[in-house]
């Protein structure tokens, strides 16, 4: 008996990982993050806007979009491209988490950012660390390795588009992913939580009561 051919794309109705619990938590995190920059979008256009909430009204807005398209990747089967988008989402919140707690650092932003003057991934994970007083907990460059891998094709990025072939094979997938729901849910839980910080760093920057 034939194999039913998948569409070539899917919809919300028919998507391959519908109806996994951590995928179902994403979509309500997503929905969430969206009515509340409904509500900061607007004022930020009402109020005289600091330095730092000039960088946040910029990067919040980045970091959602980012999150709908690893959600539209996932739901067409693209889950190698959908880990692919995590570090630019992680990079993007930890700013936000960075500058939040060392003010004087939005003038490096002012100044662009750039690369021989802004910290790390990893340095802003160990400021992070070291301001709010945790243990020492993992190292920065540890928390960084996985999404360095795939970012820059190293060795261990291949578990994240190894698929099942006929006859027992393993090969490596150029297109969608549909029989990884490992896959599926470790990427919804890591975004789910970045998107919770993405939520509490719209309170610190644009508290309701302005």
């Amino acid at each position: 008996m034939e194999q039913p051919i998948p569409p070539i794309i899917f919809t919300p109705d028919n998507e391959p990982y519908l109806g996994r619990t951590l995928l179902f938590h994403f979509d309500q995190l997503i929905s969430s993050c969206l009515e509340q920059n409904a509500i900061i979008a607007p004022m930020s256009h009402r109020i005289n806007l600091s330095d730092r909430q000039e960088m946040a009204a910029l990067l919040i807005p980045q970091a959602i979009s980012i999150s709908l398209s690893i959600r539209e990747l996932i739901r067409q089967g693209y889950l190698f491209g959908a880990r692919v988008l995590f570090r630019p989402l992680v990079e993007r919140i930890t700013i936000l988490q960075y500058v939040c707690l060392y003010p004087a650092s939005i003038e490096i932003w002012k100044r662009g950012w750039n690369y021989d003057e802004a910290p790390s991934l990893s340095k802003m994970f160990d400021a992070i660390q070291a301001k709010n007083d945790s243990s020492p907990g993992i190292r920065g460059y540890k928390l960084t390795s996985a999404m360095n891998a795939i970012m820059h094709g190293r060795p261990e990025s291949a578990r994240w588009n190894i698929i099942s072939l006929e006859e027992g094979y393993l090969g490596y997938a150029t297109s969608k992913i549909l029989n990884r729901p490992d896959l599926c849910d470790e990427i919804c839980a890591d975004v789910i939580l970045w998107l919770v910080i993405v939520q509490a760093m719209m309170g610190k920057y644009f508290p309701l009561e302005n």
